[in-house]
């Protein structure tokens, strides 16, 4: 009955984070495995220890398939040259979902900006209309750690460029493109590949897919004219009925970002007869993921807002479009080739607050749009926005605006760590 290509074969497992276990974990019983993983140190488990096979080892056996982690870059690992001569044996934990559950239904989405939200808003409105739906990839539990699949079970699928880069087999009813900027190019070099990957999600669906692309998105217009495209394009143009709006009511859809977001989800809810009422009283109740344009404070005069995984330029802007008289604070690990698109005029009622390892540089290229002052840590710089706040004699509203439009690792494990910092420090140091 299962067609599944990975069963009993020969496949060595590159990379052991929470993709590379779930890996295993499916397979364990249905195929020989052998683990590989370029930090041997941090693997506890006794049974895992047992398959673990050495860099040497590798080069002497034939595998079927390897299978590996989006985290790896293939260029920059302990097997680069291994598999760089192996490259069309090189598979993901999609490809082996795929290979099981080619029949279920799967709305896959990926994006620059707004791939959780946009999952996370999807799956409580399917949820909420009774389907069996599964949140899966980047965003929930890896996709091989599902159970009690049945035919009408549907998953929806955060994908990010670099699981689609690797994947070969895998296959999308679905593909929802939010956005593309430039993002990751330490990893896939060129915007060209970046882009190449995400259209994957569209270039390998049948006649039967459909795909939903964002064309007002210059680089999304530009490659359907470049590509051969079978499934059908809904094009998907960012506006929302001002009724719609007022009707939900809900603060977070203010900004540019989450409308777009919230657009992709009205039109893919019409392939699913969904009700309208309930669908209005899942996206009232929406409260957004934490970190991600988080409302953590807001009093008369004053919004405090955790935007924490706003990782580049192009997603603290989404958010900035939508904001006047902001402090922000910005700064860390910057991105490569990364451009700051607003004009002077964008920026008139906002002034920067910049900390982390690359603050010369942030604060070299903001200097132009706004008024800039950089920080040695972020208690200090907060205090001193207080202080400013204080300072201002005119009533209006301030907003206190935590987008670092940079990588953590500076500082921080990730963005969550970095999230988690900024709301304690909010707590600590504003009588919340």
């Amino acid at each position: 009955k299962n067609k599944n290509i990975f069963f009993k074969k020969k496949i060595l497992i590159y990379g052991l984070g929470k993709s590379g276990l779930s890996t295993y974990q499916f397979l364990r019983k249905k195929s020989n495995l052998y683990l590989f993983d370029d930090k041997k140190s941090i693997i506890e488990k006794t049974e895992i220890k047992k398959k673990l096979i050495s860099h040497n080892d590798i080069k002497n056996k034939e595998f079927d398939y390897i299978i590996i982690s989006p985290g790896i870059n293939i260029n920059k690992c302990l097997l680069a040259k291994y598999l760089k001569k192996n490259s069309n044996k090189i598979n993901t934990d999609l490809d082996i979902f795929y290979s099981s559950y080619s029949e279920n239904k799967n709305i896959s989405i990926t994006g620059t900006n707004g791939k959780s939200t946009t999952s996370k808003i999807l799956y409580n409105v399917l949820k909420d209309q009774k389907f069996d739906v599964r949140l899966v990839g980047n965003i929930g539990n890896p996709i091989l750690l599902e159970k009690n699949i049945k035919k009408n079970t549907i998953f929806v699928i955060e994908a990010s460029s670099y699981q689609l880069e690797y994947s070969k087999l895998f296959r999308t009813t679905y593909a929802v493109i939010l956005n593309i900027s430039q993002d990751h190019l330490e990893r896939h070099g060129t915007l060209r590949n970046y882009i190449k990957a995400k259209f994957k999600l569209v270039k390998n669906q049948t006649s039967r897919g459909i795909a939903f692309l964002n064309t007002n998105n210059l680089h999304i217009k530009k490659e359907i004219k470049k590509i051969k495209i079978i499934s059908k394009i809904i094009r998907i143009n960012k506006t929302i009925n001002p009724k719609f709006l007022e009707t939900i009511n809900n603060p977070y859809f203010i900004t540019e970002g989450n409308k777009e977001n919230l657009s992709f989800v009205i039109e893919i809810a019409k392939k699913f007869n969904i009700n309208q009422k309930n669908l209005l009283k899942t996206l009232k109740n929406f409260k957004g993921l934490k970190y991600r344009q988080q409302i953590i404070h807001r009093s008369k005069n004053l919004t405090i807002i955790n935007d924490s995984k706003a990782t580049s330029y192009s997603s603290s802007i989404s958010i900035l479009k939508s904001l006047t008289n902001v402090h922000w604070i910005v700064g860390g690990l910057a991105k490569q080739g990364d451009k700051f698109l607003l004009s002077k005029n964008d920026c008139k009622t906002f002034k920067a607050y910049i900390f982390g390892k690359d603050k010369r540089q942030f604060t070299k290229q903001l200097k132009n749009f706004m008024l800039c002052e950089h920080f040695t840590d972020l208690v200090l710089l907060i205090k001193k926005i207080l202080f400013d706040i204080k300072k201002e004699k005119n009533n209006t509203h301030k907003i206190i605006l935590f987008s670092p439009a940079a990588a953590s690792f500076d500082n921080f494990k990730n963005f969550e760590d970095r999230g988690k910092y900024f709301n304690n420090l909010i707590k600590k140091l504003i009588n919340v």
